[in-house]
This record gives structure tokens, C-alpha cells and sequence, in this order.
């Protein structure tokens, strides 16, 4: 069975739609895989340059010097999370044969 419309039986002729789903499972990887794993990805960029900008413009200042590291600090946590996300996700499509291979 295809989800969200994508195969119709008119006549006896089958006519499939673009996406080519065929579980659940493969609508959410994809979902992952494609949008929510770039965006974050893209957002974690962001907030290393942020971190970058204000370490170089804190001057010496100690309190702005502290923010820029705990921006660093909490963007090396948010690649961990990235990382560790990704993986599991992979992990998930081999365990259950959404795709072959891990990577």
C-alpha cells in the first residue's frame, strides 16, 4: 500500500506519483535525511560563526570571551547531537530494511 496518493488503479491502467513511497518509514527518512539533518546542520554553522564574531570582537572583555566559549561549547554539543542523530537514524532504516547499507 502507498501512502499519500501515489499509485491509482483507473481501468486497469496504474498510474504512480513522483515520490515513490512504500512505508511510513521511508516517508520519515526521507523527512529526515533530506530537511531536518540540513537544516540543523545549517544552524550549527550559524552558530559557530556567531561564537567566531563574538570572541573576535570581545576585545579582551572576560565576560564576552566567556559567552563566545560557551557558544563554541554549545555548538560541539549540538555537532555531537547532529552526529549521533544521523547515525541513528541509519541504524534504524538497516535495522528495519528501509535501505540497504549504513550509510
Amino acid at each position: 500500500m502507498k501512502y499519500l496518493a501515489q499509485q491509482i488503479q483507473i481501468n486497469g491502467q496504474s498510474i504512480e506519483g513522483p515520490l515513490k513511497f512504500n512505508t511510513l518509514g521511508e516517508i520519515v527518512s526521507q523527512v529526515v535525511n533530506l530537511f531536518l539533518i540540513p537544516i540543523a546542520g545549517v544552524i550549527l554553522l550559524l552558530v559557530f560563526i556567531w561564537a567566531g564574531y563574538d570572541f573576535m570582537t570581545s576585545e579582551g572583555n572576560p565576560e564576552k570571551i566567556k559567552s563566545a566559549q560557551a557558544k563554541i561549547t554549545t555548538g560541539v554539543i549540538g555537532l555531537v547531537l547532529l552526529v549521533s542523530a544521523f547515525l541513528i537514524v541509519k541504524l534504524v532504516e538497516l535495522i528495519f530494511g528501509i535501505k540497504s547499507g549504513i550509510f
